[in-house]
């Protein structure tokens, strides 16, 4: 079990994996207007593997073991798999701000996820700073209740099943990625969560008055390969590095920063205008992230004896 002081490498990957899901989470709501959700979701997870795959190839990496490849695979069809199946069809039918109020609850997930299952230490200042970084989100996301009830519910049940995916996504992988190269793990989990996506989508087609593949702009077209490469392929790549480095209880607090990038690019983008309070729970997100980027740097041998070794 190896021992090392906290270095910048890993915190900069998980904040580019935070700033790819913000904004490419402005780009996949654009594009749903267009794409419907199982039919966006194959688009960019294709463009995804076939970017991954081809860096892979490249660089003639070596496949892991066949029992290894399996268990990736199998991580993969939870996230992305279900957890975005899940999430692109909740969001149909909630509204993205409470989308957004329900994701925070992942970070939590991971932390308990992780004491359970990874026998991680959970600190009080940990907790503490989660539950900041939490009220920081709710602020950035403000409420909307401009949705009929019943649709609201069964879209926040819809992305409360993707968020618990997502986050025993997180723990599980954090226990086979010390030993294998963090672009192989994505290629393999996501070539998984593709092939899913594939045997899924047909049912998006037996709906009635389901769009046509030849009714999609060729903007959108666009919009949904961007999408796919930074919402999967460079978000999730530079994630298992964070997570391959550091606590799977301490990377979930860097998923707090996702709504503010989100809300960043939407009004870099789309023009929308940050409120007042707003700006306040992003302020709240980025001293929280901070104040445990700090804490953890004093007692890097204490956090690092948590991280486990591998199967």
């Amino acid at each position: 079990m190896r021992n090392h002081q906290l270095g910048s490498a890993p915190i900069t990957a998980l904040v580019l994996a935070a700033a790819c899901w913000g904004g490419a989470t402005v780009i996949t709501k654009h594009v749903l207007t267009d794409v419907p959700p199982l039919t966006l979701l194959v688009l960019q997870l294709t463009v995804s593997v076939v970017f991954l795959w081809a860096i892979v190839l490249m660089q003639r990496m070596r496949l892991p073991q066949r029992r290894d490849i399996v268990r990736l695979g199998g991580i993969g069809i939870l996230n992305p798999g279900l957890a975005y199946t899940f999430g692109l069809l909740g969001l149909t039918y909630t509204t993205a701000s409470m989308s957004t109020l329900l994701w925070a609850a992942e970070p939590i997930l991971i932390l308990g996820l992780a004491w359970l299952i990874l026998c991680e230490r959970l600190t009080r200042t940990l907790l503490v700073f989660s539950l900041l970084a939490i009220t920081g989100v709710v602020l950035v996301a403000g409420i909307d209740v401009g949705v009929e009830q019943t649709s609201l519910l069964l879209g926040n049940g819809l992305i409360l099943s993707g968020v618990a995916c997502c986050a025993l996504y997180t723990v599980l992988t954090r226990r086979m990625v010390t030993n294998l190269d963090p672009l192989l793990i994505v290629t393999l989990q996501q070539s998984l969560a593709l092939a899913w996506a594939l045997a899924i989508w047909p049912l998006e087609w037996a709906r009635e008055g389901a769009v046509s593949l030849t009714t999609i702009s060729p903007a959108s077209w666009g919009w949904a390969a961007l999408s796919g490469v930074l919402y999967y392929a460079l978000a999730f790549w530079c994630y298992i590095i964070g997570l391959k480095q550091m606590p799977a209880s301490m990377v979930g607090l860097f998923l707090n920063l996702i709504p503010i990038f989100g809300v960043g690019a939407a009004y870099l983008f789309l023009g929308e205008r940050l409120t007042l309070v707003q700006s306040i729970g992003g302020v709240l997100i980025l001293v929280a992230v901070v104040m445990v980027l700090r804490w953890q740097r004093g007692d890097a041998t204490t956090a690092s004896a948590a991280a486990p070794t591998g199967l």
